[in-house]
C-alpha cells in the first residue's frame, strides 16, 4: 500500500480489497469507508455514475462513525470502465518531441531540425481540424496502483505516458461538445504504459500504427488512486507531473491540450454509445522515455500526480519468466 492521504476535493470515491472482494469506498482525508448498494443508492459503482448523488455522499463524509486509515487498504482502481477510449497526439510538444526523436516511422534518417519542423506542421494542420483523433484500449488492462507493473521482457522499451482521465457518468451517445461534460461524472489518472518498439512493426508496411500490441499487455493502464466528482474538478488547467524515482521527466498541465475533455468525449461518443464508468483519456504531455532515452525498468517507481486527483505510485518489476512473443 503506498497511497496514504487522499485528493485535495471534500471526498472521492475509491475502491479496495476486502474479505477476497473488491468494494466501493468513500474517502476523506485519510480515511475511507465502505459503500455498500444502501449507502450509494444504487446497485454499484457505475449505476451509482449514471444519475450521481454527491449530495448523499456529502452526508455520508460528514459522518463521524465507519471509517478505517486509507493506508490500511489496497487500492483497486477506481473504476470499473466497460471501455476504455483514448486520445493521441494531444499535446503538441509531446508529439513534436517524438517525431523529433525518429519515433514515427520514416524520420529515423531526417534531421533533428526537420524533423521537428515537420511535426510542427503536422500538429499546427491537427489543430486546425479541429478533429481529435481517438483509438481504444482494453479494460482489461485497468489496474489499481497499488498492483505492481510487470515489463514484459519481449522488450526493453516500455514507456510511461500520464493523463488525465475522464469518467463517464450519463450515457453519451452523440453528444455535442456544449453538452458533453454534463456526461462526465468525474475525473481520475491513468498511466498509458507504451512499448514504443512494437508501434510501429516492420512486418506490416504501411497499413500503420499497432496500438493492440503497444499499449494492452496485462496492467499497462495503472488508474486511480481516486475518481475525483466533476464538481470539484476544473479540467482546463491542471498541473500534471510525473516523476520516476525522484527525477522530474514531466510536467505540464492541461491547459496544453489541444483538444479538451469536452471535444474528446464528443468526438469519441459520435461513433459508439459511451457508458457509465467509461474512461476517456486525454493525452500525454511531454517528457515521455522515448525523449529521454530511458525506458521503465526493474525496480522503477513513478510517481504521477495531476493537482486536486491526488498522487499515484507505481512500483516496475520484471517479468518472471521468459514470454513467447507473438
Amino acid at each position: 500500500m503506498t497511497t496514504t492521504s487522499g485528493p485535495g476535493a471534500p471526498f472521492a470515491l475509491a475502491r479496495f480489497r476486502t474479505a477476497g472482494a473488491v468494494v466501493p469506498g468513500l474517502v476523506v482525508g485519510d480515511r475511507i469507508r465502505a459503500l455498500d448498494d444502501g449507502a450509494l443508492g444504487a446497485p454499484g459503482l457505475n449505476a451509482f455514475l449514471a444519475a450521481p448523488d454527491w449530495d448523499r455522499l456529502a452526508r455520508l463524509a460528514a459522518e463521524e462513525e465507519g471509517w478505517m486509515p486509507l493506508a490500511d487498504v489496497e487500492l483497486a482502481a477506481p473504476v470499473e470502465p466497460r471501455q476504455v477510449l483514448q486520445a493521441g497526439a494531444n499535446y503538441r510538444a509531446h508529439v513534436v518531441q517524438l517525431i523529433a526523436a525518429g519515433l514515427v516511422r520514416g524520420d529515423a534518417t531526417v534531421e533533428p531540425d526537420a524533423a521537428r519542423a515537420r511535426a510542427e506542421k503536422i500538429m499546427d494542420a491537427r489543430a486546425a481540424s479541429g478533429r481529435p483523433f481517438v483509438f481504444i484500449g482494453l479494460p482489461q488492462c485497468v489496474v489499481g496502483p497499488d498492483e505492481p507493473l510487470v515489463l514484459p521482457s519481449y522488450s526493453e522499451t516500455h514507456d510511461w505516458e500520464l493523463e488525465l482521465a475522464a469518467v463517464i457518468g450519463r450515457e453519451a451517445f452523440r453528444v455535442d461538445r456544449a453538452h458533453a461534460l454534463e456526461h462526465v461524472a468525474g475525473y481520475t489518472i491513468s498511466n498509458d504504459i507504451t512499448t514504443r518498439d512494437l508501434v510501429f512493426p516492420s512486418d506490416v508496411g504501411d497499413i500503420g500504427a499497432d496500438w493492440f500490441r503497444a499499449k494492452n499487455a496485462p496492467g499497462f493502464l495503472p488508474t486511480g488512486p481516486f475518481l475525483v466528482p466533476a464538481p470539484f474538478v476544473d479540467p482546463a488547467d491542471l498541473p500534471i507531473r510525473l516523476e520516476l524515482n525522484g527525477d522530474v521527466m514531466q510536467d505540464a498541465t492541461t491547459a496544453d491540450l489541444m483538444f479538451d475533455v469536452a471535444a474528446i468525449v464528443s468526438t469519441a461518443s459520435q461513433t459508439v454509445p459511451l457508458l457509465p464508468g467509461d474512461l476517456v483519456l486525454t493525452g500525454s504531455p511531454a517528457g515521455n522515455g522515448q525523449h529521454w532515452g530511458r525506458f521503465l525498468r526493474d525496480g522503477d517507481v513513478m510517481t504521477g500526480t495531476i493537482a486536486g486527483l491526488g498522487t499515484q505510485v507505481v512500483r516496475c518489476v520484471a517479468a518472471t519468466n521468459r514470454e513467447v512473443h507473438p
